[in-house]
């Protein structure tokens, strides 16, 4: 089993506003293109803007929908040097772009944000 990662689909509207991207998912967007072996390592889902997000309630529950986030895989083991994760329910989560980012860097010995 992968970790879980889930983005916004690109070209979204929002209050008659678009087409839209997410600013938050932009940065983890730039990253899966720099290092495309992470599209291997883990699963990439994109979501629809509109909630409710099916898949997340299922995952996390019906507060927490917000983009982007990271679901980590019951096994995984984090390296030493890892971000701590945030915990929904039994899940390991990260809920903030710059700690995925982090977290993706350390975890698959990427380089890290300058």
């Amino acid at each position: 089993m992968k970790d879980q990662l889930f983005l916004l689909q690109p070209g979204f509207f929002n209050v008659g506003l678009g087409p839209l991207y997410c600013t938050e998912s932009l940065p983890i967007e730039g990253m899966l293109s720099f290092f495309p072996q992470l599209r291997k390592l883990i699963d990439v889902h994109y979501l629809p803007f509109p909630r409710p997000r099916a898949e997340l309630v299922r995952l996390l529950g019906e507060a927490h929908q917000n983009i982007p986030v990271l679901i980590l895989t019951p096994a995984r083991r984090l390296r030493a040097e890892a971000p701590e994760p945030n915990r929904i329910g039994t899940s390991r989560v990260f809920v903030d772009e710059q700690k995925i980012r982090g977290y993706l860097s350390v975890q698959y010995r990427l380089p890290q944000a300058g």
